[in-house]
């Protein structure tokens, strides 16, 4: 018999955050079966493996069984829920804060996560960050909000990754979008190329010492100095490690990476919502 637990998870959802997503949700077939578990417990338990990084098969025995979850999950990957619900969430969370919905300037960057043994396709060795996995690639707003993400092979230079992200997405996505800052790695043909599909242009903040160089400035900055932009996208990947299971790459498919990306950023905007 499964023991009922005395107090919630840290990422057990709250009423009040169930009600933001409740609507978000894919309404239950109106053929078949009744449902057996609730959408908000099948949600709780994706949460909480997302959040503790555990593995599949140990999940709490309070929670739908473990590959009831894995089974949706990939459910709603495939199917585009769990697109659709990230999609939902950040146009009401930019609405919120008093933002439009479609953002016109974006920063992208990759991050390098380390494989965990578990196989799978598009695995390769960074040798920049001397570790074997897959890169993250990563387009989000001014005010770190994903809008576009992209896994690839670790080996595979930033500014094809970045092709590949931009090439993946709709060619009506982000219409409002004029301006994405990045770093030096995507200056060159592919800045020209963005130009030439999407009409974006790419612009590369600099530090503040070289700043002082480039503008000829009389006083040179001391101590350590943010970049201007680049510091959003690199919030937002701290954003998503702490979710546990991004900690790593412990999945076989790539496409289940991004949508564990999609899930850390739709509860923190929940969390915002509520």
């Amino acid at each position: 018999m499964n023991e009922a637990r005395n107090s919630p998870y840290p990422s057990d959802l709250t009423n009040s955050e169930w009600l933001v997503l409740e609507p978000l949700m894919p309404p239950p077939a109106t053929t078949g079966r009744p449902l057996k578990w609730t959408r908000r417990q099948m949600a709780e338990a994706i949460f909480y493996l997302l959040r503790s990084g555990c593995s599949w098969r140990m999940l709490p025995r309070h929670f739908p069984p473990w590959n009831t979850v894995h089974s949706q999950l990939l459910r709603w990957r495939d199917d585009g829920t769990l697109q659709r619900l990230h999609t939902a969430l950040r146009d009401m969370t930019r609405t919120a804060a008093g933002r439009a919905e479609e953002p016109t300037a974006a920063i992208v960057d990759s991050q390098t996560a380390r494989a965990a043994g578990c196989g799978g396709t598009e695995r390769g060795y960074d040798g920049g960050k001397k570790t074997t996995g897959r890169k993250r690639h990563i387009l989000v707003d001014t005010a770190g909000l994903l809008l576009l993400a992209h896994v690839h092979a670790a080996n595979v230079h930033d500014t094809v990754g970045a092709r590949e992200m931009v090439e993946a997405a709709s060619p009506s996505a982000l219409p409002r979008l004029d301006l994405v800052w990045a770093d030096r790695a995507y200056v060159g043909p592919f800045s020209k190329w963005l130009k030439e599909k999407r009409g974006w242009r790419v612009e590369i903040p600099f530090h503040a010492a070289r700043q002082v160089w480039r503008y000829g400035l009389e006083e040179k900055p001391k101590g350590f100095q943010v970049i201007p932009r680049r510091w959003v996208v690199e919030r937002t990947f701290a954003w998503m490690s702490r979710s546990r299971r991004l900690a790593r790459d412990y999945e076989r498919n790539p496409s289940t990476v991004v949508a564990m990306m999609q899930l850390a950023m739709s509860r923190i905007m929940i969390r915002r919502l509520a």
